[in-house]
Parts: structure tokens; sequence; C-alpha cells
């Protein structure tokens, strides 16, 4: 049984081209180079960057921002630099990704609770800087008050200043692809 029209939403595509990191997604002849390279499908064969660009393209819109599959990208690159079309399937994953939190298909918590982003104990933290200074991305900032803050939407979830913070107040959760691969017994 086909999808019917009210499902899909032609637009999306169009939506997401419009995205800084969407841009060359209609540059795709879906050679499947960036399937073959991803870590990621090889542990959990549901995440097909294949796929997502078609469900894009068809205008599966809800199916894919309300998908946890949308979370799985690791963001490693591999496929940027396999593509022949320098199509970026990892800033299109980025740009989709912030499409759905700014559309409310998902909101900070659920990427704290997911693993993707990193949380700060605001009762823990001592204002130390630590954080600020290990990050590499500089994510972490100070607030008004003098506490450390993370931005969820730009957190890259890597541990780093939660493993360098000597106060333990930031925390980071198994993120579901983490589980996933457990699940199936890979190491």
């Amino acid at each position: 049984m086909g999808k019917s029209s009210t499902t899909l939403n032609p637009a999306f595509n169009g939506e997401v081209t419009s995205l800084p990191g969407g841009e060359h997604l209609n540059s795709c002849f879906a050679c499947g180079a960036c399937s073959g390279i991803c870590p990621v499908s090889q542990a959990i064969p549901e995440f097909d960057p294949r796929k997502i660009i078609h469900m894009i393209r068809m205008g599966m819109k809800e199916r894919l921002l309300t998908s946890d599959m949308l979370w799985y990208c690791s963001g490693c690159r591999s496929c940027v630099f396999v593509c022949p079309q320098d199509v970026s399937f990892a800033d299109i994953m980025g740009a989709v990704s912030k499409l759905a939190l700014r559309e409310g298909y998902v909101s900070e918590e659920t990427l704290i609770e997911k693993g993707k982003a990193a949380k700060v104990e605001r009762d823990l933290c001592v204002a130390c800087l630590t954080c600020v200074r290990s990050c590499p991305w500089e994510i972490p900032k100070i607030d008004f008050l003098g506490v450390a803050t993370i931005d969820a939407e730009k957190c890259r979830a890597c541990g780093i200043c939660v493993e360098e913070c000597p106060a333990n107040a930031i925390t980071l959760n198994e993120s579901q692809d983490e589980r996933l691969i457990a699940a199936c017994g890979i190491k």
C-alpha cells in the first residue's frame, strides 16, 4: 500500500536545500558511496544515508523528523570524503536536525536524554572554566550566574567536557546508537 498524499510534504526538499548544509542535496545521484562508507550504517542497518536523502526528496518530513534515525549520525564525515558530487550528507543531517529542533519535533531535553548533548548539573558546577577551555568547539559558556551552560543544539556529544570536569558536574547519557550497537553484540 502506498503513502497517501496527505502524509507527504513536497516542499520538504526545498526546505532542506534552503538551509545551511543542505544546499547540495539535489546534486546527489544515489550512488551509495555514503552508505557504503558510513560506520553507523554498518552497525545499524536501518540508518542508510541514501535512504534518508530519498526520504527528504519524497517529502517524508514528519516521518524523518520524528524518527530516532535522525540522531544516529555520528558526524564522523566519512561520507563527505567519498561523495563524487560533494553532497556532504553529514551537513544535511546537521541541517535536518536543526530543522527538527526549530519546528518542535524534538526538544533540547530529548537530545540530552538520547545522549546527543551533554548537560551541566548547575548545583555541582564551580565555574572553574575547565569545560570552556577543553571543548574544541567552544560550546560550553559561563552564564550571568557564573555557571557553565551547554547549548544542546550545538553540542557534539563527544564527552570531552564530561571527562575533564573536576567537579563531575557535566553528564552525557549513553546514546541510543551505543545502546543499539551493544544490543547487537558489536564491539
